[in-house]
């Protein structure tokens, strides 16, 4: 079977496809049960776990962004619904 996802670091709140995955793949992490909400591009992100507005998006035990609005676990993450907290601070925002 060939591994779809990488997790980083145990503690990261998303996961990077290895491939393209899609709409409506089903994974078990961590013992939860994770539908995959959208197509996920090669080296793209997906939330492990829902993620509020405002909370931080955690990759290599990082924080890589934050949300800016309301994730869903098994959603696609990216510049539509992240953003860097440098450009929030440097924005004032």
């Amino acid at each position: 079977m060939k591994i779809k996802y990488i997790i980083m670091n145990e503690v990261d709140n998303c996961a990077t496809a290895l491939v393209d995955i899609n709409k409506d793949e089903e994974f078990h992490i961590s013992g939860n049960n994770i539908i995959i909400n959208e197509k996920i591009p090669l080296g793209h992100k997906f939330a492990l776990i829902d993620i509020k507005a405002e909370e931080l998006v955690k990759k290599y035990s990082q924080t890589i962004g934050i949300a800016t609005e309301d994730i869903q676990k098994g959603d696609w993450i990216h510049t539509h619904n992240i953003m860097s907290l440098y450009l929030k601070e440097v924005l004032n925002l």
